[in-house]
């Protein structure tokens, strides 16, 4: 083709897409793609910016970007590399010692008055912290215009510490060889759960005052936390290199936490979040291809005729497929433009909401869910425009007398290539998960053949049980409409199936999805653990509990071990690969074991075997780290102790349930033999005072762990991401309702055609209504009933392999997936199709013979 052919071939393009705009024959594809882009930018836009918020948010849990933990200062390395890189830093040190009621500063009594009773002592976990604190997050305590850190001679402290040892605000606490004034109470430390320091009443101080007290001496175990802040990218730079020099074998006593690597059951709640709002935004763009597909073949059979005409005029066809395709291309980039505008606006309206109804200040948009938008649109075209227009190019100029001939195949083979490719490339790059894509894209690839294969079945079962002539006249002809278009109805129905199939999915997302995800990590979780319970106190202690009204605690015996060999070879830290072996074997672990399996830590593989002495269960995540598989033998040190064990089963343990679980346990009922303590977890009772108070003094030798302040922000993160999933929910579904609609008025010129040559020979207006009304339900019905059984199938694939948790599929979902898509179908036909029946007979058959 020469550059005069290439020059006439964009002029006709562009005078077609002038006339095509102006006639309104471009306004059913262009509402459509830009209904799809705004649909998509805008959950792209607000799911982006609450996923960054999310993340935002969830580095309170850590106090920075990322955090270098060790038992000495901080290296100097480490503090160097952070300045290189531009990243702020700030340290704190935490450890464990005991606090005293003090009634005035060092006081001191004459030798003659007698011995006075002891001061009130309590375990606490203390943190000295400098200016600066923290680099994530607020720090919040009871009262207005608190400085940022306590000042220096005063300790800010929990509340329950108050009333453990029966002091007040204002009254002073003995540390070490200091007495400190109490200043505050903490009600919001945002890196509280960053460490098992979390284990007892927090005392923080003024990193000045640190020395004086004399706790910190060259033997002593403490650990100092240096966090890191700045941005992504300096961020990106400085944990690669920190981890690394973690791994030297120089390099002792020091670890790298982030959100990755440090909190188990914070990532795991993070990870769950960002694959909700991902496949809400997966669904939003199967609601695009259906709309876009029906009205890209709607166009190009509306140019059928337009085509022979300019082919009997002398237009090549490669002049055709040039123009045509600039005018699909410019159509679909002016509707994805506008798409993306309307998605912004959208987006912002629920952000305002949102903002109302979370404490967020979510971080600004980014281009991405724009630039996303426009590929979208863009794809879609090209995908599932492209080959009519190709078609179009090869229509024949006899089409001009004979309008049977050359019309658009919906057999193409490159219509069905190019199609399938085009929406799974799509779908998959809207997906950002690649399980969550590849199941999204294979039970949708699957489902549309599902639905293609049945709705044929059900259309040759049709054809063989037309009603007789004893049947109302409606349903005859209802039947024989249908029947009479095989093809079309087929074509119909799987897009109003696939497109119900991704409201279904959006209905269990939002009540039974969301509902198993708030099982996983309930309410009512556990927020206390304790610890250290000996064996002769373990009667006492239950019974105790019970009569506080503590119901139902989990109770574990705790055994400190170390595993040593595997399969009898020794090991040490250097023969693992992974960071997380490395650690588990440079350490003690808590060891546990039960003859019943955990109801919340269900078997992935091997069996569970109870009173089986030579066995042991691993959780799973541990045994991938260690590269353990079932039937290895492993060896631990007890204590002292010898002790082996072969690896009978793996378990998922759920690290966000908040539950007692343990990366060892024995399927053993008594272990006799070896040195343990008890442990139990459980919800702390409401309205009974000095809860905590009265059990340390009945038991003074445990360890209470309050995970209130941890259980709160993970209860925190997943309330806004689920708000936003509702937010999300509500307006794509309303784009879904607007495809559907766009869906079922893709048949109105060859509806108007049909039912004007049938009022021509006598048909009542009523008659047709009736017609009408009834092909819609049962089209709908018969879509509806098989998206719904097909979103059970895609919804506990999706929950089982990609949120990774239980789910019980309602059976009763495709009966009532049935009424709703027949309801839904003639909904939405009854306001695509409004005026069919209205318009006078001679003006829809002019138009049709034009």
């Amino acid at each position: 083709m020469n550059n005069q052919s290439w020059m006439h071939g964009l002029k006709l393009g562009a005078r077609q897409l002038w006339r095509d705009l102006r006639a309104g024959e471009l306004r059913l594809l262009m509402v459509s793609v830009a209904l799809a882009v705004a649909a998509l930018t805008a959950v792209g836009f607000l799911a982006d910016r609450m996923q960054s918020g999310l993340w935002r948010d969830a580095r309170q849990l850590l106090g920075g970007d990322a955090v270098v933990v060790s038992d000495q200062r901080t290296p100097d390395a480490f503090v160097q590399k952070a300045q290189e890189a531009g990243l702020q830093s700030n340290t704190n040190v935490s450890f464990p010692t005991m606090a005293r009621a003090m009634n005035a500063p060092d006081a001191v009594s004459p030798p003659d008055t007698p011995a006075a009773t002891p001061p009130a002592t309590r375990l606490v976990a203390l943190k000295a912290v400098e200016p600066g604190y923290p680099l994530r997050g607020r720090l919040e305590i009871a009262g207005l215009n608190a400085p940022s850190i306590p000042p220096e001679g005063e300790v800010w402290v929990d509340a329950a510490l108050l009333e453990a040892l029966n002091v007040q605000v204002g009254q002073m606490l003995g540390l070490g060889e200091r007495s400190l004034r109490i200043g505050a109470t903490i009600t919001r430390e945002p890196d509280r759960g960053a460490g098992f320091m979390a284990f007892a009443p927090r005392v923080m101080m003024n990193m000045a005052d640190l020395a004086s007290t004399g706790l910190v001496q060259p033997a002593s175990r403490v650990s100092w936390r240096m966090a890191v802040a700045g941005s992504d990218a300096a961020v990106g730079q400085f944990l690669p290199w920190a981890r690394a020099e973690v791994d030297k074998p120089e390099v002792r006593g020091v670890k790298v936490e982030s959100l990755d690597s440090g909190r188990p059951e914070m990532r795991q709640t993070l990870d769950r979040a960002s694959q909700f709002l991902n496949l809400v935004a997966l669904l939003a763009a199967l609601l695009c291809a259906v709309a876009v597909a029906l009205a890209a073949r709607s166009f190009a059979e509306r140019q059928l005729d337009a085509c022979a005409l300019l082919c009997v005029l002398g237009q090549s066809q490669r002049t055709l497929t040039l123009s045509y395709g600039l005018e699909f291309l410019g159509a679909g980039l002016v509707a994805s433009v506008l798409g993306v505008l309307a998605g912004y606006g959208v987006h912002l309206g629920f952000v305002q909401l949102l903002v109302g109804l979370v404490d967020a200040n979510l971080p600004g948009a980014t281009l991405q869910p724009a630039l996303m938008g426009l590929a979208m649109g863009l794809t879609l075209l090209v995908a599932f425009g492209l080959p009519p227009v190709l078609q179009l190019a090869k229509v024949p100029p006899l089409r001009v007398i004979r309008r049977d001939l050359g019309g658009v195949q919906v057999r193409s083979g490159l219509v069905l290539v190019m199609g399938l490719l085009g929406f799974a490339v799509t779908l998959l790059m809207v997906s950002r998960n690649l399980t969550l894509g590849l199941i999204t894209v294979g039970g949708f690839a699957v489902a549309l053949l599902v639905f293609a294969g049945l709705a044929a079945a059900a259309l040759w079962v049709l054809r063989r049980a037309v009603p007789d002539e004893s049947a109302p006249r409606w349903l005859r002809l209802a039947t024989r409409q249908v029947a009479a278009r095989p093809v079309f109805a087929v074509v119909q129905v799987s897009a109003l199936s696939v497109g119900l199939l991704a409201l279904a999915l959006l209905v269990l997302l939002r009540t039974d999805l969301i509902a198993s995800w708030r099982q996983a990590t309930p309410v009512n979780a556990p927020d206390r653990f304790i610890i250290n319970v000996q064996p002769d106190q373990a009667e006492a202690f239950l019974s105790h509990l019970n009569k506080a009204g503590v119901q139902s605690p989990d109770w574990f015996p705790m055994i400190r071990g170390r595993l040593v060999a595997i399969n009898g070879r020794v090991l040490g830290a250097d023969d693992m690969e992974a960071d997380r072996g490395k650690r588990f074997l440079d350490r003690e672990i808590n060891l546990s074991h039960s003859a019943v399996l955990p109801d919340h830590n269900p078997l992935v593989a091997g069996r569970w075997l109870a009173e089986e002495a030579d066995g042991v269960s691993v959780e799973e995540g541990i045994a991938k780290d260690l590269g353990l598989k079932l039937g290895d033998r492993l060896g631990f040190d007890i204590a002292g102790q010898p002790h082996e064990a072969q690896v009978t089963s793996l378990r998922k343990v759920d690290w966000a349930s908040m539950r007692a679980n343990f990366f060892m346990l024995f399927p053993v009922s008594q272990m006799p033999d070896l040195p343990m303590t008890y442990m139990a977890a459980f919800r702390s009772p409401e309205g009974v005072p000095g809860f905590e108070n009265a059990m340390v003094n009945a038991f003074p030798n445990i360890t209470s762990v309050d995970m209130r302040s941890t259980l709160a922000q993970v209860q925190r993160v997943m309330d806004q991401v689920i708000r936003a999933v509702e937010f999300l929910f509500a307006f794509t579904l309303a784009a879904g309702l607007m495809v559907l609609l766009a869906a079922v008025g893709a048949s109105r010129q060859a509806r108007e055609r049909e039912y004007a040559i049938m009022r021509a020979l006598g048909a009542g207006r009523s008659l047709l209504a009736q017609v009408q009304r009834t092909e819609l339900l049962g089209i709908g019905w018969l879509a509806g009933f098989m998206a719904s059984a097909m979103a059970l199938v895609v919804g506990w694939a999706l929950a089982r392999y990609a949120f990774e948790f239980a789910w019980q599929p309602p059976l009763w979902a495709p009966l009532a997936g049935g009424l709703a898509g027949a309801l839904l179908a003639w909904g939405a036909g009854s306001l695509s199709l409004a005026g069919v029946l209205r318009q006078p007979v001679v003006q829809t058959l002019r138009q049709s013979a034009q």
